[in-house]
C-alpha cells in the first residue's frame, strides 16, 4: 500500500525501500540539524526508488516550527554549505541563473517565486556598471517562469529561451515540494544535483529541468509544502495500529481508508492552514543559503550594493 504514496523526497523513497542495493547514504546531526546524504548510483536503484541517478542532500530541523531566529540562521548557513559542495569548483565570475518554479497566485506553489524575489541578482551589475566591484563577483540572474495554465508556455521552453539568451554555467531552481509525512512540511529542505520534474508532486508532472535539458548543471532546492490526504489517513491508522497492537488488519483499513477519501474526494492534497508564513520563512531561508553560496566571501559587499 506505501507504493501508491508518492514522495519528492528521496530520502523517504529509500524508507519505503530500505535494503534496496546501489544506494550509498550517511547522516550526521549538528546544533538541531540532521544531515542525510543520498547517492543513487545505480539504474535499478534509480528505478525502484523513482529517483534519477545523482545526489540527494536532506536537512531535517523539527524546530522549525516554532521559528526560533537562530535557528533559522543556522539552517540558512547549512543549507548554504551544502549547495556550494553541490556547485563544486565554480569560477567566481561564472554566470548562475536562479529558477523559481510555481505559481506565486497560489500560496502553496509559490515558493519558487517568493524566493527569487529576494536572492542577490548581479548580473546587471557585473555587465553595466562592471567598475561597482573591485574583484570578479559571480552573474547572478533569476526568473519565476510561471505556469503553464497561467502562460501557455512549458515552463522548460521558457528557461530554455533564458538560457539560450544567458548562457549560464549553472542553473538552481527552486520549487515546493510533496511529502509523505506531514511533520516534514516546513522542517525538511532536500537539494539534489538531478534537477526536477516541476508539478510531480502533485500529480501534474512537466518536462524535465535537468542537466540533458540544457547542457549545464541543475541543482534543485525544495521544501515539502503539501501532503496527499490520503497519507493522513494511512498515518492515523498507522499510528492507531501501533498504540494498540492491532497490526492484523492494518493493511486493508489502509486501503479501505484511501478508498474513501479518493472516491469522495479525488486526490486530495492538504496544506497547514498557516502556509503563508511558512512560505515567507522558508523562502527566506532558502535565498539566504543561496546567498551565502554563491558569494561567500563577497557577500557583505554584495548586499550592501544590491540591498
Amino acid at each position: 500500500m506505501q507504493s501508491s504514496i508518492y514522495t519528492d523526497l528521496a530520502m523517504e523513497a529509500r524508507e519505503l525501500h530500505p535494503e534496496l542495493q546501489g544506494v550509498v547514504e550517511q547522516s550526521e546531526e549538528s546544533e538541531g540539524i540532521r544531515i542525510s546524504r543520498i547517492e543513487v548510483k545505480t539504474e535499478e536503484a534509480s528505478q525502484k526508488l523513482e529517483k534519477p541517478r545523482g545526489r540527494y542532500v536532506t536537512l531535517d530541523a523539527p524546530e522549525l516550527t516554532n521559528r526560533p531566529l537562530d535557528l533559522f540562521e543556522q539552517v540558512a548557513a547549512q543549507l548554504g554549505e551544502e549547495i556550494a559542495l553541490l556547485l563544486g569548483s565554480l569560477a567566481s565570475d561564472a554566470t548562475v541563473l536562479i529558477v523559481g518554479l510555481g505559481n506565486r497566485a497560489i500560496t502553496s506553489d509559490s515558493l519558487g517565486p517568493k524566493t527569487v524575489e529576494q536572492v542577490y541578482v548581479t548580473r546587471h551589475v557585473t555587465q553595466y556598471l562592471p567598475e561597482a566591484f573591485p574583484h570578479p563577483v559571480r552573474s547572478v540572474c533569476a526568473i519565476a517562469p510561471g505556469v503553464l495554465g497561467v502562460t501557455g508556455i512549458e515552463t522548460m521552453e521558457v528557461v530554455r529561451g533564458v538560457v539560450e539568451r544567458v548562457r549560464p554555467d549553472v542553473i538552481l531552481a527552486v520549487d515546493a515540494l510533496a511529502s509523505r509525512r506531514a511533520a516534514r512540511i516546513s522542517t525538511t529542505l532536500q537539494l539534489t544535483d538531478t534537477g526536477i520534474n516541476p508539478g510531480s508532486g502533485v500529480g501534474n508532472t512537466r518536462k524535465s529541468l535537468n542537466q540533458a535539458t540544457f547542457g549545464v548543471p541543475v541543482v534543485a532546492i525544495g521544501v515539502p509544502m503539501v501532503v496527499y490526504a490520503s497519507t493522513i489517513s494511512q498515518d492515523t491508522i498507522s499510528l492507531i495500529a501501533d498504540e494498540t497492537g492491532l497490526h492484523h488488519d492494518e493493511e486493508t483499513l489502509k486501503r479501505l481508508a484511501e478508498k474513501v477519501i479518493t472516491e469522495n474526494l479525488g486526490n486530495m492534497i492538504v496544506t497547514p492552514k498557516d502556509v503563508d508564513q511558512i512560505i515567507a520563512d522558508m523562502s527566506r531561508i532558502i535565498a539566504d543559503a543561496i546567498n551565502f553560496a554563491l558569494f561567500d566571501a563577497d557577500y557583505d559587499e554584495v548586499r550592501m550594493l544590491i540591498s
